[in-house]
């Protein structure tokens, strides 16, 4: 950066500071998007150290999931739904990525997730990845890619119906929404993989059972779950 790059930067900074997409106070130079506070004032599960949390138990009876867990927990109208807020919906897709790396640190400490082979978001529709510019879950599982050591796949386990907004279903009508709607296109390179499904939030659960439904007809595969956030409504 030379120095008059770095002169409009200070400028800008001066009239136009970053804040803390949660408390809204002014970031230091070293902090991103959230403030060293809000980061270590972060609901954090800890479900990753416990195989029947309350994450896991949303699975039982419904499709087999080796372990499943969320990085943090809000309520509606929390301060930290901007976190998913701004990820999903203002192109922050670089605060997905960090905070995605901060998880999979977590994940890393967890031997429930240790034997983890891949990792592999959760898939929009092409049209709505074109809509959105990119997808959420993509940016969250390169951030756990990196933090755990792991590859991603993207591009496999894709999405084949365009389906609406699960945001006001209840639960029926969420599975009944993604029932079917995920299919893998090359099977063979996940043979005997143990997959970890990641996504931005889970609220019953129905998405990332039918990505694991269609992931599960491979022969070999074991499916984890890993989101950023879990819905605690």
């Amino acid at each position: 950066m030379n120095w008059l790059t770095r002169e409009f930067k200070n400028l800008a900074d001066l009239f136009y500071p970053e804040l803390c997409i949660t408390c809204g106070d002014r970031l230091a130079k070293q902090e991103q998007y959230l403030c060293l506070h809000c980061w270590s004032d972060l609901p954090v599960t800890n479900f990753h150290f416990a195989s029947d949390n309350r994450v896991s138990k949303l699975f039982w009876g419904r499709v087999q999931i080796e372990n499943a867990t969320a990085f943090y927990a809000y309520n509606k109208g929390s301060r930290y739904q901007q976190l998913i807020h701004y990820t999903k919906y203002k192109g922050m897709k670089e605060l997905g990525y960090v905070a995605g790396t901060r998880f999979g640190h977590a994940l890393a400490e967890s031997v429930l997730f240790n034997s983890i082979d891949i990792i592999v978001p959760v898939p929009l529709h092409p049209a709505k990845e074109k809509q959105r510019g990119y997808n959420q879950s993509e940016w969250i599982a390169k951030g756990l890619a990196f933090s755990m050591q792991k590859e991603i796949s993207t591009g496999n386990l894709v999405r084949t119906k365009h389906t609406s907004t699960q945001t006001r279903k209840n639960r029926f009508e969420r599975w009944e929404n993604v029932e079917n709607i995920f299919t893998v296109q090359r099977p063979e390179e996940f043979n005997g993989k143990h997959i970890l499904l990641s996504d931005d939030v889970i609220t019953t659960g129905s998405t990332l059972e039918a990505c694991a439904a269609a992931l599960l007809k491979i022969e070999g595969v074991k499916v984890s779950t890993a989101t950023l956030a879990f819905a605690d409504y």
